[in-house]
């Protein structure tokens, strides 16, 4: 019986979503606690591997059990096993051939960005706080930019093996609210840091520091070291996967 899983959780403390020896991880506690509740190993697969230290509002996965267990019964039973920073929004059965990473469509990333002279008790967790005053309308003139289908090597993780370094940006776009602005950027696909790299760029346009025709330059370039060092891993969030 396959199930389809839709979590959340809060990247803080744990080394990713992806199984790695000696470090704990998202999967791993989710394995761990099935295997409590069917004394069976199983294994979860998620859409994607978010990285140390970011969060997720809408992570997909799914697993197939070694026995009948009603959905609504094992997300009461998983939750009460796993850790409070990590929930089961939801489980519902999925076709025998589901498979979360390649069957879905898109997904959507936001980043938190809190524009402020002081830190905050609550969000130094959650947005990477930027004490420079940020230009709006330059970061979303920016944003634009990587709208369409373009090669995003210069905005990546140097030395991720992938098959190609293309991907299609449906939406990209920067909202304030108060002191914090948010970033919504929908894709086809993420390569590894893309969206953190892509942060960091624009938030040199609002400083001042880029202009967005240089962001162009460097998207054209292809030269991962013509970009700035990634954004802080906190404020990103994997907010929903569509199928």
């Amino acid at each position: 019986m396959v199930l389809k899983l839709t979590l959340e959780y809060d990247g803080t403390n744990y080394s990713g979503w992806q199984l790695q020896p000696r470090h704990d991880s998202i999967q791993g506690r989710i394995e761990a606690a099935l295997e409590r509740i069917f004394a069976a190993p199983v294994r979860v697969y998620g859409s994607g591997r978010t990285d140390a230290g970011v969060h997720a509002r809408g992570q997909v996965a799914s697993i197939s059990i070694p026995r009948p267990f009603e959905p609504s019964e094992l997300q009461r039973a998983l939750n009460s096993i796993l850790p409070a920073d990590i929930v089961v929004l939801d489980i519902s059965p999925a076709p025998d051939n589901f498979d979360p990473r390649r069957t879905a469509r898109s997904r959507v990333y936001e980043y938190r960005v809190l524009n402020r002279k002081v830190a905050s008790a609550f969000e130094y967790r959650y947005s990477w706080l930027v004490r420079d005053q940020l230009d709006l309308a330059a970061m979303n003139k920016a944003a634009r930019i990587f709208v369409g289908e373009h090669d995003f090597a210069a905005f990546r993780s140097l030395g991720a093996e992938v098959m190609t370094t293309i991907r299609r940006v449906i939406s990209s776009e920067w909202t304030r609210d108060a002191d914090v602005l948010l970033y919504r950027v929908e894709a086809n696909s993420f390569l590894r840091h893309m969206v953190r790299a892509m942060v960091a760029a624009m938030v040199d346009v609002g400083r001042g520091k880029l202009t967005p025709d240089q962001v162009a330059t460097i998207l054209a370039g292809l030269d991962r070291h013509a970009a700035p060092a990634n954004a802080p891993p906190g404020g990103l969030y994997l907010v929903e996967v569509r199928y």
